[in-house]
């Protein structure tokens, strides 16, 4: 406590610094991002990007993996093939990485999702629940609660409406509402087609009348 004891002359408490014991040596590290910029591409033209490609591989063959690293001491390939190549596992028989886009959308009362300006149909007990949408490719999955409820081949343009009729099954005037897709349905509905199955009130309730 002898740092944090008041003055004798004055009573006021006051702090003694206490000196550091040692310090711990600063950390090296060589600038990768620089040396590659001045080493490899400063002052050099390409006419394509493969061309800069081609170039790269042969300054980290002929120049990078050659010179003595300035953190390590050793040449980089040479400590490569001593200390690291070993702990490599091969990749033969495993899949590469796939590219897939996911996005959770909610489903709007026409049953359908949209997606970068373009309507996609989804089962219609679904409206008004969120979706999780995985894209791949030219495929667009849609699932919900962990199952997958309606797939789509994804639309590059803007502005489609994507239609599965499966989807509209046990909907009232499912079939006009299935082809609807720019032109909306002139005909009105006749009385019986207000009619809902007996089956979909059993279901909303939980059991039979």
């Amino acid at each position: 406590m002898r740092d944090c004891a008041p003055s004798p002359s004055t009573g006021v408490f006051a702090h003694t610094p206490v000196p550091l014991i040692g310090r711990a040596p600063r950390a090296r590290d060589e600038r990768g991002v620089g040396y590659v910029k001045k080493n490899a591409i400063a002052g050099r033209r390409f006419e394509s990007w493969p061309a800069l490609e081609a170039h790269l591989e042969g300054w980290l063959r002929d120049v990078a993996d050659q010179r003595v690293h300035g953190t390590t001491g050793e040449v980089p390939i040479e400590r490569f093939r001593r200390a690291e190549a070993g702990a490599l596992r091969s990749i033969a028989g495993i899949p590469p990485f796939e590219r897939a886009r996911e996005l959770v959308r909610k489903v709007q009362a026409d049953c359908v999702i949209d997606v970068d300006s373009n309507a996609y149909s989804v089962p219609w007990r679904l409206i008004g629940e969120s979706v999780r949408v995985v894209i791949t490719g030219d495929q667009l999955r849609i699932s919900h609660a962990g199952r997958e409820v309606a797939l789509h081949h994804c639309q590059t343009g803007r502005f489609a409406r994507v239609v599965d009729p499966v989807h509209f099954d046990g909907v009232v005037g499912s079939g006009a509402k299935a082809r609807r897709t720019t032109d909306p349905v002139s005909e009105p509905m006749v009385a019986s087609e207000l009619l809902r199955p007996l089956l979909e009130y059993e279901r909303a309730v939980g059991g039979r009348w």
